[in-house]
Formats: C-alpha cells, sequence, structure tokens
C-alpha cells in the first residue's frame, strides 16, 4: 500500500541524514502529502529563553540563552522539558545545524509546521522575515544564507492571548484552566525541518477528483525558471500505473488531467488511496540529446471521492452517508497541541471508530497533515475548524491576519480526501457575522469542491448558506427527540435579524454539538446531571443518539466528546485515552443504520424565502418592534391566557426578559424568578398567510398561547433565537382584529431568558 511505502521511504530518507534516531521526537516525515527525497528534522533540543519585555533584543546578540526545550513541544507542556503554564508574551529558540555534505538540493527551504502567534525568523543573523498567525505553515527560502559548517537559526515568537487580536481556540484567557478552555499553546508546537528543492520546483499543487469521469485534475505552481519544462503527473493503484499525464510547467498555468484506467472510490467505508507522482523535468534540448535528471520530484496520494448537495441532503460520491461525528480538540495530557507521536494521531482516530463513529468536528484548532494523513488512510470524515475564539470582533485589525491565516490553511489542507467541509467559526456572536461572510466568500474561491459551516452553533449571517447547525446539550431524551425527530426544516430557520440567514427552507442540517453526558466527574464537569449509574448512562446515551439516527432529514451529529479534556469530564474516554465504558455497548449503539441513509431528503420541496414573512408581533431584535408586554412573576389566574383578561396590576416592560451571561445585549427587561407570565394584545388586518412562524429564544420550559389555545410548548431549552413553524395550530387561533398572546415561562437552573417573535409568510 502507498502508505507503507511512504514510511519506508522516509525512513531510509531519514537515516540517510542520521536524524531519524530514537532521540528525535517526532521523526516522521511532516507532511506526507508532499514528500521529497532530501530532507532534515530540526526537532530536538534549542536553546530556549522567555521574556514579557518586547524591547529585549539580546537573545539576537550573545545574550546567554538560560533554559532548554524540546522542540516541537511547547514550553506548557511536560514533552517540552519546561512544563511553565504561566502568561509570557515573548518566547525566543535557537540552534546551530550543519546541512549534511551529500546534499544535492541547490535550493534550501525552512519549514515550522506552527508557531503560536506573530514569528520571526533569522538564519546565521539575517531576518528571513515575519509570520502573523498561530496554526498555519510558515516557510521561508534560506538557500542565500546558508553557510558551509554550522548554521545558526533564532525564532521568536510573540504571543499574546487575552489581546483580542489572536485566535486562541480552547487557551484560556485566565491564568488556569476554566470551563472549556484550557492550557495554553506558546511558540513552536509542530515540527521544525528544512527540504531540499530544485532551481525550479513544484511549489503547490491542486488535486481535484471527478468520480464520475474517472480522473483527477491537477493544477500546480512552479517556483524558479520554467522555459522549456514539463511537469509530469504519474497514478498508481496499488503499485500498478494506472494514469499519467503532463504539461508545459508554466508558473501558476500548469494544468494537467489524468484519466485513471481503474475507478476505485474514496469513501468512509472504503478508503481507496491512489499513489501520486509529480516531476518536473528539463529537456536537453533538439536532436538525440539525453534528458536532463528531474529538477524536482513530489510524491504524493489522492483519493477519488465528491462531496454534493441536492435538496437538504449532503451526498459523498452521490450517496447519502450519515455523519457521525465526535468532537475532537487535539489535546494531550504531555503534548497540548502536539502529539507525543505519529502513533497517537492514528489512535485517536481508532478510539473514535472503536466506538461507532466514522468522523469528527475537529474541534477549535487546525489539526497537523499527520493526523489528516491518518484520516484520509483510514477512511475518516472531518471537517476542519480554526481557533476562532479569543478574537474581538468588533475591532477591524482582526480582519487581515485571520483571513491571511486562514487561506494558507485551506490551501495547505484542500487534497485531503478525508475532509468534507469547513467550519471556520464556532459560537460567535452577532458582531462576527461581516468577518465571517467574508471568510466564506474567500473559502468558496479557494476550494468551491467542499460545503462551508458559516459559523457552527450561534451567529450566521450569509444569504445562501451550504449548511445549517445548531448546538443542543439538551440531556433529556424525549425532550431532545421532540425537537428534532419529524420536524425538520421548522427549526432554525430564522431571518439574519435573529441571528441566522434568510433562506429557503430545505438546507442540509445537523446537530454539531450534543450529548456531553458528564462522567466520572472528579473536580471537573459535564453537561447536565451526572448520571447515578451505567445504566442511567447507556439509556441517556441511546436516547440523544436515537433522536438523531431516527431523523432522516438530518445529515449528522457531533457527539461531544471523544476523550476528556482536562476538567472537562464528558468524554467517551478518559483524557488519558482509557475506555470509560464498554466499547462494544457504545458501538451498537452509535452506528446503526440511520433513516438519513436510506431516506434522505433529497427531493425536498423547497419552502417560503423568509423575505417573504412579515413581523405579526416583534422580538428584541426587530428593532422597530416597540410594543412592551405585561408581566407577572406571580402565579395568575388560570384564564390569564383568555381575551378579556384584567393584567392592569401587572407590570410592563420590553422583551427580551432575563438575567442570562451572554445574553445581555438582547436583555431589556430584569427576570429572576423561577416563573414569568407575558401577555401582549396585537392586530391583526386579516391579510391572508400560508405559513406562520414562532421566532423564539426560551430557556427553560416555555408555552405559548393565542387567545387562551396553546399554539406551542417547548421543553428544555435553547440557546439562540429559532424558528418553529405553528401553522396548524396559530391559524385556529387567530381571528381578524384584536388578540392576545401569552407565554409561561419556567427556569430550572443555568441562565434564563425568553423572547420571542410571530411571522406570517405568504
Amino acid at each position: 500500500m502507498f502508505s507503507r511505502r511512504i514510511l519506508f521511504a522516509v525512513f531510509i530518507l531519514s537515516l540517510s541524514v542520521s536524524l531519524a534516531s530514537a532521540s528525535i521526537p517526532r521523526p516522521e516525515y511532516p507532511n506526507p502529502q508532499a514528500v521529497r527525497a532530501e530532507w532534515m528534522n530540526l526537532n530536538g533540543q534549542w536553546e530556549f529563553a522567555e521574556t514579557d519585555d518586547a524591547t529585549d533584543q539580546g537573545y539576537l546578540g550573545e545574550k546567554a540563552y538560560p533554559d532548554k526545550i524540546i522542540v516541537p513541544f511547547c514550553r506548557e507542556s511536560k514533552l517540552s522539558g519546561l512544563g511553565r503554564t504561566g502568561f509570557v508574551k515573548n518566547v525566543w529558540y535557537r540552534r546551530t545545524f550543519e546541512i549534511p555534505k551529500n546534499w544535492k538540493s541547490p535550493r534550501t527551504l525552512l519549514h515550522i509546521g506552527a508557531c503560536d502567534w506573530e514569528t520571526t525568523v533569522w538564519l546565521n543573523g539575517k531576518l528571513l522575515g515575519t509570520h502573523v498567525g498561530g496554526s498555519a505553515p510558515i516557510t521561508f527560502e534560506i538557500t542565500k544564507q546558508l553557510k558551509p559548517g554550522k548554521n545558526t537559526v533564532i525564532v521568536h515568537a510573540f504571543d499574546d492571548t487575552r489581546s483580542g487580536l489572536q485566535a486562541t481556540g480552547k487557551q484560556c484567557h485566565a491564568l488556569l484552566s476554566q470551563g472549556c478552555s484550557y492550557t495554553r499553546v506558546t511558540g513552536i508546537w509542530q515540527t521544525v525541518w528544512l527540504e531540499g528543492v530544485g532551481s525550479a520546483y513544484i511549489k503547490d499543487f491542486r488535486i481535484e477528483t471527478d468520480p464520475a469521469g474517472g480522473r483527477a485534475v491537477i493544477q500546480a505552481e512552479v517556483d524558479g525558471p520554467q522555459q522549456g519544462m514539463t511537469l509530469k503527473a504519474v497514478a498508481s493503484a496499488g503499485g500498478k500505473v494506472v494514469g499519467t499525464a503532463q504539461c508545459p510547467a508554466d508558473w501558476r498555468n500548469g494544468r494537467l488531467a489524468l484519466n485513471l484506467s481503474e475507478k476505485h472510490l474514496w469513501s468512509a467505508g472504503s478508503p481507496f488511496l491512489y499513489d501520486l507522482k509529480l516531476t518536473l523535468t528539463a529537456t536537453a534540448g533538439a536532436g538525440k540529446l539525453p534528458a536532463l535528471p528531474p529538477a524536482d520530484v513530489v510524491t504524493s496520494y489522492f483519493g477519488l471521492r465528491d462531496v454534493s448537495i441536492q435538496g437538504a441532503a449532503i451526498l459523498i460520491n452521490g450517496k447519502p452517508v450519515f455523519q457521525r461525528l465526535a468532537l475532537d480538540q487535539g489535546y494531550y495530557p504531555d503534548g497540548i497541541w502536539t502529539a507525543p507521536t505519529d502513533a497517537a494521531l492514528k489512535k485517536d482516530i481508532e478510539l473514535s471508530q472503536a466506538v461507532g463513529f466514522n468522523g469528527a468536528r475537529l474541534h477549535q484548532k487546525v489539526f497537523e497533515p499527520r493526523y489528516l494523513y491518518w484520516a484520509d488512510k483510514m477512511g475518516y470524515l472531518v471537517w476542519g475548524e480554526y481557533p476562532n475564539w479569543g478574537l474581538n470582533y468588533t475591532d477591524q485589525n482582526i480582519n487581515l491576519p485571520v483571513i491571511n491565516e486562514w487561506t494558507e490553511i485551506v490551501r495547505r489542507d484542500r487534497n485531503h480526501p478525508s475532509i468534507i467541509g469547513w467550519c471556520p467559526f464556532n459560537e460567535t456572536p452577532p458582531s462576527a457575522v461581516p468577518i465571517q461572510t467574508a471568510v466564506v466568500n474567500v473559502t468558496r474561491a479557494i476550494d468551491p469542491s467542499r460545503p462551508i459551516i458559516e459559523s457552527s452553533g450561534y451567529a450566521h449571517g450569509i444569504a445562501d448558506p451550504d449548511v445549517l447547525d445548531s448546538h443542543d446539550y439538551d440531556q433529556n431524551p424525549e425532550s431532545f427527540r421532540n425537537r428534532y425527530v419529524g420536524r425538520f426544516g421548522t427549526i432554525f430557520t430564522v431571518p439574519v435579524r435573529y441571528g441566522a440567514p434568510e433562506l429557503v427552507i430545505g438546507v442540509p442540517f445537523m446537530v454539531s454539538e450534543m450529548g456531553g453526558i458528564g462522567w466520572s466527574v472528579n473536580g471537573g464537569w459535564g453537561y447536565g446531571a451526572a448520571p447515578k449509574d451505567a445504566t442511567e448512562f447507556y439509556t441517556r446515551y441511546k436516547g440523544l443518539v436515537d433522536a438523531m439516527l431516527d431523523n432522516p432529514n438530518l445529515f449528522g451529529f457531533c457527539y461531544t466528546q471523544i476523550y476528556d479534556v482536562e476538567q472537562e469530564q464528558n468524554g467517551l474516554y478518559t483524557y488519558e485515552r482509557k475506555a470509560k465504558f464498554d466499547v462494544r455497548k457504545l458501538k451498537a449503539i452509535t452506528a446503526r443504520k440511520a433513516a438519513y441513509e436510506t431516506n434522505p431528503p433529497i427531493q425536498r420541496a423547497a419552502g417560503p424565502k423568509l423575505a417573504d414573512w412579515r413581523l405579526l408581533i416583534g422580538a428584541y431584535p426587530d428593532m422597530g418592534a416597540s410594543e412592551k408586554w405585561r408581566y407577572t412573576t406571580d402565579s395568575p389566574a388560570v384564564d390569564w391566557v383568555k381575551p378579556g383578561f384584567d393584567d392592569s396590576s401587572w407590570g410592563s416592560g420590553f422583551g427580551g426578559f432575563g438575567t442570562k451571561g451572554g445574553w445581555e445585549w438582547a436583555t431589556r427587561s430584569s427576570w429572576a424568578t423561577s416563573d414569568i407570565w407575558l401577555r401582549q394584545e396585537f392586530e391583526y388586518d386579516g391579510t391572508p398567510y400560508d405559513q406562520a412562524m414562532l421566532v423564539i429564544h426560551y430557556d427553560n420550559k416555555t408555552e405559548v398561547y393565542v387567545n387562551g389555545k396553546r399554539i406551542w410548548r417547548g421543553t428544555g431549552w435553547n440557546d439562540c433565537y429559532s424558528g418553529f413553524m405553528v401553522t396548524k395550530t396559530f391559524k385556529p387561533a387567530l381571528k381578524p382584529g384584536k388578540n392576545v398572546i401569552g407565554v409561561h415561562t419556567h427556569q430550572d437552573t443555568g441562565g434564563q431568558f425568553i423572547d420571542l417573535a410571530l411571522l406570517l409568510g405568504k
């Protein structure tokens, strides 16, 4: 198989430069999608210093470095040899190296897989450049700066986690980890390495596969002299050549199509990978002169698969594949963001598959290429994400760094068949909508082959979303099921002013965070009350998962989470990757056939455009709505929901009502008791309508009445303005002229909030 040949070749090449010894951490080739013969791993012991003084440039000169650190592990990790978890803004690295005497490449590149956050690099006292962003790869050409014998490389990283200008992901902004934020990552956290390339070399390439046509289209960018050069591609399957093509090497215009004589699709059940060899060659001229040796050779691979959307279904190779995803945060007890070994990356996928998941949300972290390689090889579906937490969206200074780094990430990862979609943002406020829209547009331009979740969970704002989703940690299987089973297309499809796009109903939908059941919570936490025993855990887990599997209109779900991370103890495995439950029992629950796989919503008829909705009763986001509610926190008489009830003794206030962290911007009236009752009169002019939608943010249990008739009931809670079709119950209750709406909300625990709107659609 391809992977064995590549790993064997990499091992031999490492031996040739005497660097693949057991003393080198993470010795494997860092980027299996672009393998070259000549490379040198710079992981291992470096000199190290840290300071909060940004003006201290002494470490560029003769100033002694006080510490040693093991690269590629961050200073906060145990594997770095330091384990320092306090705040620091500036870190310095220094080491010397010698290019092997048998090094033949005319040009040399220095790569840093990732370094958090603003990275500046010098070689032999000469500035190579600066890179901004903590998750994207960094590359500098060092050919002119190299000298015979010892060379000295210095790396400086500036990292101010609490600035609001950096995407920090789950790195905690407090001194100690808390909630769902964990140990910070400062400086280098992926492999540092040298790579030899030709005087002209393949700088980048994009692989687009066409399963129906049985071909792969490759577009390559060449750096260096190109006149008279040819780019050749050879695809192999099981060691047999199944396709060749070539084209002139012309800057970024090298484009060729590999027609494959054997068609093997890549899928979650059968992840076939083709070997790919790209060769850049110059001819010796006319006549019978011999060909010159290749200027550059890159070994890669690809999977023949496509992703498409039909109706409300996401299809892989034209088939509905239900995405049973686990939330994977990519944290390790000893390495933090860096896996201790390549085998640990593979093991995380094996553990997830063992309990029935066929993929993951790579949550709030850009995973390294080696992880994606294993996902490709093992047929594991993943959503590529960006660590957007930590950004202050009201500061426009974040925009350029975010767009630039996300562009680098998509370009790095777009050839991986395992990546099924992109998720650049997670749980954002409405102020993030402008940058989200820009990032979605950029992503579609760079990679039009995958769907994009604009922002998982919260504020949406683009008019034509590929995918919609929700986060729902309701721990009651019954109320959780009632919210989703049989009701797809009636929720979370509300206008942009409520935090979701104006769209045509029928967009693919999944619950992208759910579950999170706490277990063995010792000094930590999980969602909801921890089950009393294993039987109660399995019952709850099965009920929540069944609610997803039984709904033919959901294309997937994501369970929080595959393993514990520090104080967040809601994993199916411990932080050390030990099983907490019967793995076989979990797999039987998770992996059973989903209704979506047999009856997907491919031909779903589009519902009404929300632009045609008109407002009947306004919520806070309807800034033009100025009607006050009458309210009381004392239990009223039984006829409080009926017209004519005297509510003159009640208080009055604008929605929303509550005391809920994160929703202060929408809270206009305080409510802190266990119950609240609301009433409001409204006029209906008798204009015909086809649909009625209740848009409501409720926390917790809520009932809504019109003219004394209950039109809607919600258990549990939601954490955003969600849309529910109430046409069948609303039409019999509504009458021309004066009407009254009544709302009762009961608070259990946690934050509390109630606000709602009624819309009529034609």
